[in-house]
């Protein structure tokens, strides 16, 4: 039994072999990601950032993604604090709302033969 010969391709948990591959690499790349913040961000900053992203996960990558690109690019002089996160944060709460236009909601309500405002 134990000499069975799987199909190329798969693995002995019957996942792809490239699925497991690819999980790996991801694994890997979340680590490094995670510990180059905690290189560029001090403590105050990564505590808030923390915060953020158990409230919007998503938004937290995208600041995640803005303060590696500014690293990699030397925009960062020295590690980014927590009043340096907040201001990078309004920042993009301002370019995010000229992007999107403001929503109004309006009511119209039906007006029928016997209103009360015919007078």
């Amino acid at each position: 039994m134990e000499n069975l010969q799987l199909p190329q391709g798969l693995s002995p948990q019957g996942q792809p072999a490239g699925a497991e591959e690819e999980s790996k690499r991801k694994a890997a790349e979340d680590d490094m990601r995670r510990d180059m913040i905690a290189t560029i961000l001090d403590n105050g900053a990564r505590e808030r950032l923390s915060r953020i992203a158990l409230v919007s996960p998503e938004r937290s990558r995208q600041i995640e993604t803005i303060i590696l690109r500014m690293a990699q690019g030397g925009q960062l002089r020295e590690r980014v604090s927590e009043k340096q996160l907040i201001d990078l944060l309004d920042q993009m709460e301002n370019v995010q709302s000229k992007s999107s236009s403001k929503t109004t909601i309006v009511y119209q309500r039906r007006r029928d033969f016997d209103d009360d405002d015919d007078f």
